[in-house]
């Protein structure tokens, strides 16, 4: 057999087993409320397999800077993730974190650098700029590739292959950490209601949950 046909015949069983794989994904939908009722928006949510992790991948995410603000505020990205921090604004701002998962400063510029960040370590990162306090964001950095960042609706959907999974969530304003919980997933869908307790008025972000 040639080695372009053994190729061949490689990526196409994989992409069997892409399909196979998304046919038997079970749908989980998510509604996250704080204590009032209200939807959760920025929440967190992370499925952690509990029977076998898949392979790591590489993928692309943007974060820019927008009226003297991140956007988004809050993103989760997969490790491996290569991050770019464009500029859109028309001063220059200097990226920076202290955080343990990612430390690294970006030099004082406009419009988009030319290098990106390869966030390859899970944890929470926060970004700040050196020139404008008030600049502060957040990137949660997971080995898993099942996760969601909680729309304004306080609604996610999720599709995942059927098995045991611990749920963690986040918020920046959490008051209390949420203990990470066993879910099983089936081929049938199944919902999940979460109610978060987030404190408003709270400035430090609250600690990430391992």
């Amino acid at each position: 057999m040639s080695h372009r046909r053994r190729r061949t015949l490689i990526g196409l069983t994989l992409l069997s087993a892409l399909c196979a794989q998304a046919s038997f994904a079970g749908i989980v939908k998510i509604n996250v409320t704080d204590k009032s009722s209200s939807a959760a928006g920025d929440t967190i949510v992370v499925f952690d397999p509990l029977d076998s992790m898949p392979l790591p991948s590489r993928n692309s995410f943007a974060i820019d800077q927008i009226d003297k603000r991140y956007s988004p505020r809050v993103s989760v990205i997969r490790t491996g993730t290569a991050v770019a921090f464009p500029n859109s604004d028309r001063i220059r701002h200097q990226v920076y974190s202290f955080s343990p998962a990612h430390p690294f400063s970006l030099k004082l510029y406009a419009g988009s650098p030319r290098v990106e960040e390869v966030f390859d370590k899970p944890g929470l990162v926060i970004l700040g700029c050196n020139v404008h306090d008030t600049m502060v964001a957040f990137i949660g950095v997971v080995d898993s590739p099942y996760f969601a960042k909680i729309p304004a609706s306080g609604k996610a959907d999720l599709d995942l292959p059927p098995g045991r999974y611990r749920l963690r969530v986040w918020h920046p304003q959490l008051r209390t950490a949420f203990e990470p919980q066993q879910i099983i997933v089936a081929r049938e869908p199944i919902a999940i209601p979460l109610t978060v307790d987030v404190d408003a008025s709270r400035e430090a972000a609250a600690p990430w949950p391992d």
